[in-house]
C-alpha cells in the first residue's frame, strides 16, 4: 500500500491453494518523483501454476492543466519502468529474471487514473448531465432541490463542440450514414423498423447518446490514440454510466456545486490488457517500424513510400471488383438480443489456453461517502490448473514409462522428494512465503535455515528397471588439504533402510554404495545444520550461499542431479559488538537486506547506533540471572529439583551440565536462537514442561556460544594487550584491592563505551549468580572484608589470566571456600570467552 492507496486481493477457499508466486511492488511518483501520495501498488500472482495476473492500482495525478496530463503520462511510464516482481519459483527453483508489468498472461490496471474531458466548458456537461440524472436515478428530495436549483441558474444553451479530426466522429458517421450501392437488392423485404428495440446509441434523448458525446473528449483516449500511454493493447469495456467525479459528497447525481464547480470526468477507470493483446501491439509495431524503415530506404532511392506500392495492390474499383457475384440468398443476420457474448481465448507464456470473458462494468452512483463514485467490473477467467497430487503421480508413471522404454536392459532409478514434516512448514519468524520448504522431483528447497536450525528432508530411491542397480552419491572435488566428501560442510547424506538401525554395518556401508533388485527401494536423508562460525559471518555478510547440487551416479546408467537449496535467515552469531549496536527494533530479521548485486551485508558503519551495548547480551544475561534465582528457588521448594552442588562451574561448566543428550539440548537451543534473532522475550520461548535446571544450562551455553562467536570479543585484542602491558609494568605493585581494580580496568576499557558497558553487563550478572549459587552470611562477608580475606570476582579474574601477586589467603570458613571455588570455576569457563588475544 502507499499513502490514501490500498490493494487488496481476495481468493475463494477453492481458488486460494491455487495461488502462487505472489510479490508486491509499491511505486510513489508523487513529490519529487518518489513520494507515496501519487503512485501505483502492483501485485503479480500465479494460478495453478499456468497463469499469471497483474493488479495494478494507482493514483495519478491530479489537475485538469495540460502540465497535469504530462505529469500523469509520466506516473504511467514511471510505474511501469519501476516495477519488478520477485522471481517466480517453479517447484523449488527460482527463475533468473525478475518479471515486469507485460511479461503477464492477465493485467488489470485501476484506481483513480485522473483523466479528464477536454475542450468542453465544464457548466454545459455538469448541466447536460444533471438532465439525466434527475430523470433517471431515484436521487431523493434532497438531491433533486440541488439538481433543479442548479438548472434554474443556468443561462445559455448547452453547447457540445466536437474536437477536430477525431477518428471515432469519423467511425460514428460511417457508422450512421447509409449509401446505396449497385449491387443492393431493393427487392428484398425487410423487417419493420418498429420491430426493433430502439438503439440507445442513436436515441438523441438516451443518457447513453449523451455519453457517446462527451467520451471523443476523454483525455485518456487521447493518450492512447497519441501512443503516449495505455496504447500497448489495454483496453476498457463500453461506458454506460455517469462520469464517476466529481459529486457533493452525501448527494446522488449532484455534481460538484462548490465554487470551482469542476467539469465531470471519468477519472476512475477499471482497463484491462490479455497476453494476445500485448502481442498483437508488439506485432504491429515491428510491422511499423519496418515499413518505417523501407519507406527511408526508398526515399533514399528516390522512390515514394513503400506502403504506397503496397496499397495499390489492395485498391478496390466499385465498378469492376465483384460485379459477377451476386447474394446467394436473401438471408441477413439479425441482431439476437440474447445472443451471449463468447470468451476470448488467449494462449499463456506458459502454453496453456485460457479464456476471459468481462461479465460487468458499471459504477454504483449509491455510494454518497465520496467526491468519486466507486466502479466495478466483474470478469469471468477459465484458466487450467496444475493439480499437484495428479502431476506428482503423472511425472512418477512417465519416468517409470520413459525408463521402460529408452533403458531397458540397463539400470535405472527414479528419485522421488518426499513431502516436508508437517511442523518444519511454518515459516520462521522473518521467512516470507517463498522461502517457506518445497518439493518436487527436481531438488530440495529447505526454505528458511538459521544458525544451528537442524532441518531434514528424505528422499526415496526407487530401482524402476529391469536390472540390478548400483548407485552412490558422487565424492565433491575438494581444496587442499581436505578430505573429498559428497556434500558441502553444512549438509550430510546418508542410504537408511528398513534393517540398517539393527545392523549398524549394513547402515555403515549404505553410506556408501547402494545395490537394488528391481522394483526395490531405499531412503537417503538430507541433513542441513549450520554450526560453523566462519560460515556464519560469510552467510551474513552474503558472500556465501547455502545452494548445491547432489550427483548420484548410477553404475553403468545415467546420473541424476539434485539441486539443493536454502534461504538463510540472517543470525546475531558471528558479528561485531559494533554491528550488534546497529540492530534495529525486530532483531536482525527486521534488516533490510542489500540490494542485487551489492556487495557486503546488511550492517554497515553507516547505520543509526542503536543502542548501548548488543541487546542479545543485555536479554541473555538477564536471562541468566532470572533463571538462576528460579532454580535455586525451585530446589528448596521442590523433592525433584536439585542443583549439582559438587560442580563449582555450574551452570556454566559443559561437564556439570545434568541435560547431556546432545539431541534433546539442540532442540531446546532453537526455542532461544529464534528468540534471539527476532528480538522475542526469551523466558517466554521454553516450552512451559522443560525443567528450569534445564532452560537455565542451554541459556548458560548459547550466552558462551554468543560471547565466543563475536568477531572482537567483549574485551577486544588492543584493550587486553594494553591491560597485559600494565600488569607487567607494575612488577611485583601489584594492585590488592577490589575496586581499585575494579576502576583500572574499566578505565581502560572506556576507551570503547560499547565493549565497557558489555564488560559490565557480563561481570554483574556473573557476580550475582556466584552470590546465589554461593552466598556468604553477612557477618561472615563483613569480617572477611575487615580483614582484607576476601578475594573479588575481578581478583579472580586476574590471578587465573596469570597476573603477578598473591592475595591475602582467606578464612577457611566454608560458605567462602565455597564462593571462591564457585569464582574460580567461572574464570576458567569465561576468561577465554571474554578477552581477546593477538
Amino acid at each position: 500500500q502507499l499513502s490514501g492507496l490500498l490493494l487488496l486481493i481476495f481468493a475463494s477457499a477453492a481458488v486460494a491453494p491455487t495461488v502462487s508466486g505472489v510479490s508486491t511492488v509499491s511505486v510513489g511518483t508523487g513529490i519529487m518523483g518518489y513520494l507515496g501520495n501519487k503512485g501505483a501498488v502492483t501485485t503479480r500472482i500465479v494460478l495453478g501454476e499456468t497463469t499469471r495476473l497483474v493488479f495494478v492500482n494507482s493514483h495519478l495525478a491530479s489537475g485538469s492543466e495540460a502540465a497535469h496530463l504530462e505529469r500523469r503520462i509520466w506516473d504511467v511510464q514511471q510505474v511501469l519502468q519501476r516495477t519488478h516482481f520477485e522471481p517466480i519459483s517453479w517447484a523449488g527453483v527460482l527463475d533468473d529474471t525478475h518479471e515486469g508489468i507485460g511479461e503477464e498472461d492477465f493485467a488489470f490496471w485501476f484506481g483513480d487514473l485522473n483523466f479528464r474531458l477536454d475542450g468542453l466548458p465544464g457548466d454545459d456537461i455538469r448541466r447536460l448531465l444533471m438532465l439525466h440524472t434527475k430523470g433517471e436515478y431515484d436521487v431523493g428530495q434532497k438531491s433533486r432541490k440541488k439538481i433543479d436549483s442548479e438548472l434554474d441558474n443556468a443561462d445559455g444553451p448547452i453547447v457540445i463542440r466536437s474536437i477536430e479530426s477525431d477518428d471515432e466522429s469519423e467511425e460514428e458517421e460511417l457508422r450512421t450514414s447509409s449509401n446505396f450501392e449497385k449491387g443492393d437488392d431493393s427487392s428484398v423485404s425487410l423487417p419493420d423498423p418498429d420491430d426493433f428495440i430502439q438503439d440507445p446509441h442513436q436515441d438523441p434523448v438516451s443518457l447513453q447518446a449523451t455519453l457517446d458525446s462527451l467520451l471523443p473528449h476523454d483525455q485518456l483516449k487521447h493518450v492512447m490514440k497519441k501512443k503516449k500511454a495505455f496504447h500497448d493493447g489495454w483496453r476498457e469495456g463500453p461506458i454506460t454510466f455517469l462520469p464517476t467525479y466529481k459529486y457533493d459528497v452525501g448527494s446522488m447525481g449532484m455534481f460538484d456545486s462548490s465554487e470551482k464547480k469542476r467539469a465531470p470526468s471519468w477519472c476512475d477507470r477499471i482497463l484491462f490488457r490479455t497476453r494476445r493483446d500485448k502481442q498483437e501491439f508488439d506485432g504491429k509495431s515491428q510491422e511499423e517500424e519496418l515499413a518505417r524503415i523501407k519507406d527511408e530506404e526508398m526515399k533514399a532511392r528516390g522512390i515514394d513510400h513503400a506502403g504506397d506500392d503496397e496499397d495499390v495492390l489492395f485498391d478496390y474499383n466499385p465498378d469492376e471488383d465483384g460485379a459477377d457475384e451476386s447474394p446467394k440468398s436473401n438471408d441477413y443476420d439479425e441482431y439476437d438480443e440474447g445472443e451471449v457474448e463468447q470468451p476470448e481465448e488467449v494462449i499463456t507464456k506458459e502454453g496453456y489456453v485460457d479464456r476471459i470473458k468481462l461479465d460487468m462494468y458499471t459504477s454504483h452512483q449509491r455510494v454518497l461517502s465520496s467526491d468519486h463514485k466507486p466502479l466495478d467490473a466483474v470478469f469471468t477467467l477459465e484458466y487450467d490448473a496444475v493439480i499437484p497430487e495428479l502431476k506428482s503421480k503423472i511425472q512418477q508413471e512417465v519416468a517409470r514409462e520413459l525408463d521402460r522404454a529408452e533403458n531397458e536392459g540397463r539400470p535405472g532409478i527414479t528419485v522421488v522428494v518426499d513431502p516436508a514434516h508437517e511442523s518444519e512448514t511454518k515459516a520462521p519468524t522473518g521467512e516470507s512465503p517463498t522461502h517457506q520448504p518445497s518439493i518436487s522431483n527436481e531438488g530440495v528447497d529447505f526454505g528458511g535455515v538459521g544458525y544451528q536450525r537442524r532441518k531434514i528432508r528424505s528422499l526415496t530411491i526407487a530401482n524402476t528397471s529391469q536390472v540390478s542397480a548400483t548407485f552412490a552419491f558422487v565424492d565433491r572435488p575438494s581444496v587442499q588439504d581436505e578430505t573429498d566428501r559428497i556434500a558441502p560442510p553444512w549438509l550430510s547424506v546418508q542410504f537408511v533402510g528398513s534393517d540398517t538401525d539393527e545392523d549398524e554395518r549394513i547402515a555403515k556401508e549404505l553410506k556408501r554404495e547402494v545395490t537394488l533388485e528391481p522394483g526395490d527401494a531405499v531412503n537417503a536423508t538430507l541433513e542441513l545444520f549450520v554450526d560453523d562460525i566462519t560460515q556464519v559471518k560469510a552467510l551474513n555478510e552474503g558472500t556465501s550461499q547455502l545452494e548445491d547440487i547432489l550427483v548420484l551416479r548410477v553404475t553403468d546408467g545415467r546420473d541424476h542431479f539434485l539441486p539443493v537449496r536454502a534461504t538463510w535467515l540472517q543470525s546475531c552469531f558471528g558479528r561485531s559488538i559494533d554491528e550488534l549496536i546497529r540492530v534495529p527494533e525486530g532483531g536482525v530479521r527486521a534488516l533490510l537486506p542489500r540490494r542485487h548485486g551489492e556487495a557486503g551485508g546488511p550492517i554497515n558503519r553507516g547505520q543509526e547506533v542503536r543502542w548501548s551495548a548488543p541487546r542479545e547480551l543485555f536479554k541473555l544475561t538477564e536471562a541468566v540471572e532470572s533463571l538462576t534465582e528460579r532454580a535455586i528457588a525451585d530446589s528448596h521448594m521442590l523433592s525433584n529439583s536439585s542443583l549439582p552442588a559438587q560442580s563449582p562451574g555450574w551452570p556454566f561448566d559443559s561437564n556439570s551440565w545434568q541435560l547431556q543428550d546432545t539431541k534433546t539440548r539442540g532442540s531446546h537451543k532453537e526455542y532461544i536462537l529464534e528468540a534471539l534473532d527476532a528480538d522475542k522475550n526469551l523466558n517466554d520461548a521454553f516450552p512451559p514442561e522443560i525443567p528450569v535446571t534445564e532452560r537455565l544450562e542451554i541459556m548458560s551455553e548459547i550466552l558462551l556460544a554468543f560471547l565466543a562467536s563475536l568477531t572482537d570479543g567483549i574485551v577486544p585484542a588492543p584493550l587486553w594487550a594494553k591491560l597485559e602491558s600494565e600488569i607487567l609494568s607494575r612488577g611485583p605493585k601489584q594492585l590488592v584491592d577490589a575496586e581499585e581494580i575494579k576502576a583500572w580496568v574499566l578505565d581502560v576499557l572506556s576507551a570503547s563505551p560499547n565493549h565497557n558497558i558489555s564488560f559490565v553487563f557480563l561481570t554483574s550478572m556473573l557476580a550475582r549468580v556466584a552470590g546465589e549459587l554461593a552466598p556468604l552470611p553477612k557477618t561472615t562477608w563483613k569480617g572477611a572484608t575487615q580483614e582484607g580475606k576476601v578475594r573479588s570476582s575481578m581478583d579472580s579474574v586476574r590471578r587465573s589470566l596469570s597476573w603477578k601477586g598473591k592475595a591475602p589467603a582467606l578464612a577457611e570458613d566454608p560458605a567462602l571456600v565455597r564462593r571462591r571455588e564457585v569464582e574460580r570455576a567461572f574464570v576458567e569457563v569465561w576468561g577465554g570467552v571474554v578477552f581477546r588475544a593477538e
